[in-house]
């Protein structure tokens, strides 16, 4: 197995010690908005320093991939630094077999393409727009001057309107890019869709949102089933709450405040209009559902400490398997198209609250009938010292949904792995066969602080025992931290007891995650989605190391 950069020239050294070489046709300097600024001193052994990639139709701040070229004023007072910011690429889709056509007009762009979702926010530089875009790496295309197009340039203000654009997914019932939008529930969240084809005018094609279908809420992973239904994962986290037990003092961990969503549009197709639902676990009869303000009418009394530390969230992690229902939260025929906020109407419907839900998919080969998906937990060791809220998710946990057939509107669900402090702050997920996953952490940078541990990729394997999955889990890849985010560490001081960082409106993170994990033969059809078929030839596995340099790998079986 050998790993290759994608956006990046240059070469990489793997464990094994075997060298993969990236070449790259010379380009003319004029085509070279920013090189590397110095040489590097002739002491010990330093980096090297590669010039960043830059994108063929650059507009205003939008130049060169990974960051932005803003290079913001040094305000030390305000936390904000001279550096540019980081877009954090993050979710990745593979896509091929289709020929979108691009900004240069005649070009042959191929045939295989990488699709990206940057997940940067707000600028802290007084902007008063969003800067989140998608990106499309050309696979077949050696030059770089064509090897990277954005796919959203910004408007006439420098703003894209979109902001951290987390999770991504190729929709071939629409031939569009979707992107999710990991915002809040009330003003920032939700689904985005990007046309594919450029068309003959050579000119990116608008975008869309779709917050009157799929409201707002704080999204992340999104994946359809081959009839159409888009399954979406919300990350939002919860309020802290002390843990009740005396021997526990002062200990605490966060609510689950986040919901599995399932958008069946109406027509099949389209996802203007349809029902959005909330998925709904219950035990012994009862759902376990959400207790603080806006939650579901009972007349049980309890609060969120039930709901983080209570006996129904210590049996949702127990192992055994319990029946769920999807329940109609919106309908488009009956409510309209008017933004509505997604998570509000879930506590209210008595959906079934998660630890931050991130990312999953369909097992393939299991025609849509299994689908995992995972939660970040709490990424911090505090909260995963205390054993009651470890029992509970808190080190992050891998469920699995199973449904008699597609679409089916019950089914059941159960956890298949529970994280510890050496597998934990699940993220990032693909599936690799029937029953291998593949997943990547996302500690950050506090949770890195207080254990010493950056981030991993890891495969467990379904067919592994509960109580033996993680010991039997295997790290992939031990991330290291690139020269980029090394530097940041100088601005970010994680505090080890309590997490926080200062200071804490500093615009980049000071350590990489795994992030963009996809297993895909790339297929632009409804053949091609991800789960539908067993593995087969022509499968692509690629990640991002996020946060840093930004580089984007692909991972070679054939070596």
């Amino acid at each position: 197995m050998s790993i290759k950069h994608l956006t990046r020239k240059g070469r990489i050294a793997l464990c094994t010690g075997a060298v993969v070489a990236v070449s790259a046709s010379a380009v003319a300097i004029a085509q070279i908005p920013n090189g590397v600024p110095n040489a590097n001193p002739r002491t010990q052994s330093p980096l090297n320093v590669v010039a960043s990639p830059y994108v063929e139709n650059p507009v205003g701040i939008f130049t060169r991939y990974g960051y932005l070229n803003d290079q913001p004023a040094a305000d030390a007072k305000n936390g904000i630094y001279p550096e540019s910011t980081k877009t954090e690429p993050d979710g990745n889709a593979y896509v091929k077999g289709i020929s979108p056509g691009g900004p240069t007009p005649g070009y042959d762009y191929g045939s295989h393409f990488l699709y990206q979702s940057h997940e940067n926010g707000k600028l802290n530089t007084g902007a008063t727009g969003f800067q989140a875009y998608i990106t499309r790496v050309n696979l077949d295309v050696k030059d770089p001057a064509h090897r990277i197009t954005l796919q959203t340039p910004p408007d006439e203000n420098g703003n894209t309107g979109f902001t951290r654009l987390d999770g991504s997914v190729y929709d071939p019932f629409n031939e569009q890019i979707l992107g999710a939008q990991e915002g809040d529930a009330s003003t920032t969240g939700g689904i985005v869709g990007s046309p594919v084809n450029w068309g003959a005018s050579n000119t990116p094609p608008a975008a869309q949102t779709y917050l009157g279908s799929l409201g707002r809420g704080g999204y992340e992973g999104i994946r359809f089933d081959s009839k159409g239904n888009l399954i979406v994962l919300e990350d939002i986290g919860g309020s802290n709450v002390n843990d009740p037990d005396p021997s526990q003092s002062g200990k605490n961990a966060r609510s689950p405040n986040s919901f599995v969503y399932r958008f069946v549009p109406k027509d099949g197709k389209s996802l203007d209009a349809g029902k959005l639902q909330v998925l709904q676990a219950t035990v012994d009869g009862s759902p376990i559902s959400y207790h603080g303000a806006g939650g579901c009418a009972d007349s049980s009394g309890k609060t969120l400490v039930d709901d983080t530390f209570g006996s129904q969230i210590l049996d949702l992690h127990s192992g055994t398997e319990f029946p769920v229902k999807w329940v109609t939260i919106h309908d488009t025929d009956t409510d309209g198209t008017t933004v509505f906020n997604a998570n509000a109407l879930a506590k209210t419907a008595c959906g079934t609250p998660f630890k931050r839900p991130e990312n999953g998919g369909f097992l393939p080969g299991t025609k849509f009938q299994h689908y995992v998906f995972d939660e970040t937990g709490d990424t911090s060791a505090a909260s995963g010292s205390d054993p009651n809220a470890a029992a509970r998710g808190a080190w992050g946990s891998i469920f699995e949904l199973s449904f008699p057939s597609t679409g089916s509107d019950t089914g059941t669900v159960k956890v298949v792995v529970n994280g510890d402090a050496d597998h934990a702050s699940f993220d990032t997920m693909a599936l690799l066969d029937d029953h291998t996953i593949l997943t990547g952490e996302d500690r950050g940078d506090a949770l890195h602080a207080q254990l010493n541990k950056l981030d991993s990729l890891w495969s467990f394997d379904l067919n592994e025992p509960l109580n033996t999955i993680t010991t039997n889990g295997k790290r992939l890849v031990a991330l290291g931290r690139d020269p980029s985010a090394t530097a940041d560490t100088q601005h970010i001081t994680p505090d080890s007891n309590t997490g926080s960082t200062s200071p804490s409106s500093y615009q980049n993170d000071g350590d990489n995650e795994v992030t963009g994990v996809i297993v895909s033969n790339g297929v632009a059809t409804t053949r091609g989605l991800l789960g539908a078929t067993a593995p087969q030839s022509g499968l692509h596995i690629f990640y991002t190391q996020q946060h840093g340099d930004n580089i984007t790998y692909e991972i070679d079986q054939q070596q």
